[in-house]
């Protein structure tokens, strides 16, 4: 689907990308819960990531430096789908 977007907005000079997060440090999935062994044993980066981590590859996806990036999928996720 991004892919296709990506085309049909690109002329209009709208990018559009896919942010695939992995475990997030937030109050539904904290980094200290229950499941944290298990995910972290998935995971080549054995930590969850962080809000501010994730908002600062949306951030660069939305800024000007990433202008000619567009129908890309981002995996942010510590290695846990590698």
């Amino acid at each position: 689907m991004a892919k296709g977007l990506a085309r049909d907005f690109g002329a209009r000079g709208i990018t559009v990308n896919v942010v695939q997060p992995g475990p997030t440090d937030t109050d539904m999935n904290p980094s200290d819960g229950p499941l944290k062994d298990v995910m972290h044993s998935f995971m080549a980066i054995k930590r969850h990531a962080t809000g501010a981590e994730i908002a600062g590859l949306v951030a660069y996806l939305a800024g000007p430096e990433a202008s000619i990036i567009t129908g890309a999928a981002y995996s942010i996720d510590g290695g846990f789908a590698a």
